[in-house]
């Protein structure tokens, strides 16, 4: 009797494997440049904010920001801004429990 090996039909999953992949990265590209467009649109609302243009120098003590960009000092200020802006309060943090701490949560 001769030792004859049957031979598994070759599986799909290296196929499946490399389309994936192949899939994979032209997803990839797409998204980059999806990506690289959306970036070098321009803006088409709001102010110009001529202060922060590339091609100027700092400003200096003499520059002042465009009339939108200054804030009204005489506004008045909502409640909702006043508490928001409002310290926080509480205890000190510190580095050890106060005596007893551990005790009073355990209910020992």
């Amino acid at each position: 009797m001769a030792n004859h090996k049957k031979h598994k039909p070759k599986s799909r999953t290296a196929g499946v494997s490399t389309l994936r992949t192949v899939a994979l990265a032209a997803t990839g590209i797409a998204v980059g440049l999806f990506g690289v467009l959306l970036a070098r649109r321009k803006p088409t609302e709001g102010h110009a904010a001529p202060d922060l243009a590339l091609d100027k120098d700092r400003p200096g003590p003499t520059d002042r920001a465009p009339e939108a960009f200054r804030p009204d000092p005489t506004a008045p200020v909502s409640a909702a801004d006043r508490e928001a802006l409002r310290p926080a309060t509480g205890p000190v943090p510190t580095m050890v429990e106060p005596r007893g701490s551990m005790a009073s949560q355990t209910g020992a």
